[in-house]
């Protein structure tokens, strides 16, 4: 599989009509027993989180998976319809589903909101209203067992995973790389977005001194979880591989995270 060559200094992709894949999330989300909240509401668009609780909370994995911070990268609230569509999620798993962090964003099919700002910077400094309000419902959260945030890079060559593992625990990253390699290509370079890589595979550091600026991730790492990955699907190539591979990779964190031992949830 070959790049499209279609983004050249930015994404020129494929776009979404956010309003209408809110609303199939909504609809979705109704029949299949989802508890609905809002977080957010600018007047225009409602900051919907989904959540799927099992019938005992007991022992219940507590998984976070988020999609569409970024206006550009459609391929991430694509792929949240789809696992609830598919539905296919483990039975004992706590999941807390938010498909679309801009949806702003994606009527302007750029990055940032409409005031400029990169939400995914935002998570130190809290400029914007977006992440004001979804840093503050999150504070009011349990911890996490895991966090799957879904990312596309228009100028990837391939699949790759930033992965903060602070318990060293057996490393979803690996297995998410291993089930969408045989869907999608990898970047398999050794130096990616500047930080050394392996297999496709990125172990940023988790010093909060070291990132001036703090993405979702670096937040939910710093107040609610122990284990993340962001997944960056290669945005020139075509949407429905980045949207198989987004939802390959979600799959196959959950199923190697449930196969550890300890099965009890985190909490504050």
């Amino acid at each position: 599989m070959q790049r499209l060559g279609k983004n050249v200094g930015g994404y020129f992709g494929e776009t979404i009509d956010i309003g209408a894949l809110l609303v199939d999330a909504l609809a979705i989300a109704a029949r299949s027993g989802w508890k609905q909240e809002i977080f957010y509401d600018n007047g225009t668009f409602k900051w919907l989180v989904l959540r799927r609780t099992p019938s005992t909370t007991q022992y219940a994995k507590r998984i976070y998976v988020s999609a569409g911070i970024h206006g550009d990268e459609p391929a991430g609230p694509l792929a949240a319809i789809r696992l609830l569509k598919e539905d296919k999620w483990p039975a004992h798993v706590d999941i807390t589903l938010i498909p679309c962090l801009n949806p702003v964003g994606f009527t302007l099919n750029r990055r940032e909101n409409d005031k400029g700002i990169d939400l995914n910077r935002d998570y130190l400094h809290l400029r914007s209203d977006e992440v004001r309000a979804h840093t503050a419902w999150l504070e009011k959260q349990l911890r996490f067992d895991l966090c799957l945030c879904l990312h596309e890079d228009w100028e990837a060559n391939g699949f790759y995973v930033y992965e903060i593992n602070l318990d060293n625990k057996p490393s979803p990253a690996e297995a998410i790389i291993r089930e969408v390699s045989k869907i999608c290509p990898v970047d398999t370079s050794d130096i990616i977005e500047g930080r050394p890589a392996n297999g496709g595979i990125i172990h940023p550091s988790a010093d909060p001194a070291s990132r001036p600026l703090w993405p979702e991730a670096f937040w939910l790492l710093t107040h609610k979880t122990q284990l993340s990955c962001t997944m960056e699907a290669p945005s020139d190539f075509p949407l429905p591989t980045r949207v198989d591979a987004l939802v390959t990779g979600v799959n196959a964190a959950l199923a190697c995270h449930l196969l550890q031992d300890g099965a009890q949830s985190q909490r504050p």
